[in-house]
């Protein structure tokens, strides 16, 4: 039949929310908005209907997704994570998931930008109150979630990060990996051990140098060798590079991330340096990636899909009315010992732990 062919759906694509916003002359958050009756939208009366007259003249529809969160009763946690190409996260994510199907739930994923851009369209649906319970992973102090004043009047809670007093806090015992980081090494005749921190600011950064200095002090070594870099393959490898610097320097070097520590095995390996003949290597975070590693990297295990499951079920416990509540996932941290680390002048050490499903 007629109609332009430039025009939305005209070549069978499905009409978008964005194309009803841009012929209205308005963001995509207002049309939502209008379109979920969403009693909170402060617009005038004919932007209301010029916008469900657009909507029905473009032939508009809401994709399942969207049709499913605009009720009150959405079945939809909302999942806010600092980078969606951290490996970490995609165990902590499949945890939450495997928990909220469990029990008739979505989880929306949303990724908070590391240049601390908030994601719009996460906070519009925040805002307007489309989740049932938000899921924080979010590692940047400043999120502007954190100071609406939509999130104490809705089920949430801090994952793998900590708010001070907040009391909804779902973690992990992060100082203690790094503990068991040291001793290993240390058992292994390793005095002079170097830390490869991440941003100072950040919560679990901050909370995994506090493990390390704290039982570095407890074994009387020093705390000197400490550099920080950012949560990436090339942070890990200027730390360990300004590390590598010391004099003397160190014989192992415990990593924060698996991302920084592939980059302190090629900052190690471009010094002209061994692994582990020359200097051993730890990485907090034991994900598939590390047996593949040349040579396979040593790390410590966390109980990451353990964490995504109580987070869910922290968020559906306040559903069903109860108070909010810290939780401690009771797994301790586990060393698996791979190729990267070796007694101090030996041979290497190559036990490797079952992993856990």
């Amino acid at each position: 039949m007629g109609g332009r062919p430039d025009a939305p759906g005209a070549r069978g694509d499905r009409v978008r929310l964005i194309d009803v916003a841009r012929r209205c002359g308005v963001t995509k958050s207002v049309v939502s908005r209008v379109l979920n009756d969403d009693p909170t939208l402060n617009v005038r009366p004919e932007t209301r209907r010029r916008i469900r007259a657009v909507a029905l003249e473009l032939g508009y529809r809401a994709h399942a997704g969207a049709r499913a969160l605009a009720g009150a009763k959405a079945r939809a946690l909302a999942l806010l994570i600092p980078d969606v190409g951290n490996p970490v996260y995609s165990r902590i994510i499949r945890g939450a998931y495997r928990r909220a199907r469990q029990h008739g739930y979505v989880v929306l994923l949303a990724e908070d930008p590391a240049d601390d851009e908030a994601d719009e369209s996460f906070a519009d649906l925040v805002e307007a109150g489309r989740v049932d319970g938000l899921l924080i992973a979010s590692a940047h102090p400043a999120h502007p979630l954190l100071s609406s004043p939509r999130l104490a009047r809705i089920p949430h809670v801090f994952v793998n990060r900590e708010v001070p007093g907040s009391g909804r806090n779902i973690g992990m015992d992060l100082p203690a990996a790094s503990a068991a980081a040291v001793r290993h090494l240390h058992g292994l005749g390793h005095r002079r051990i170097g830390l490869v921190s991440g941003p100072g600011e950040l919560q679990p950064a901050a909370a995994r140098e506090r493990g390390f200095v704290a039982e570095m002090v407890d074994l009387g070594l020093g705390t000197d060798r400490i550099v920080r870099g950012a949560f990436s393959e090339e942070g890990g490898a200027a730390a360990a590079a300004q590390l590598l610097r010391a004099d003397p320097p160190p014989t192992a070097v415990y990593c924060s991330t698996l991302g920084q520590a592939v980059g302190a095995l090629h900052a190690i390996r471009a010094g002209g340096l061994r692994i582990p003949e020359d200097v051993s290597v730890v990485s907090y975070d034991d994900l598939p990636l590390a047996d593949y590693l040349e040579p396979p990297l040593t790390t410590v295990a966390m109980p990451l899909l353990e964490l995504g499951a109580a987070a869910v079920d922290a968020v559906l416990a306040q559903l069903a009315g109860a108070p909010p509540a810290d939780v401690a996932i009771p797994v301790p941290p586990a060393i698996v010992e791979r190729g990267s680390t070796r007694v101090l002048g030996g041979l290497p050490t190559t036990k490797a732990r079952p992993r856990r499903p």
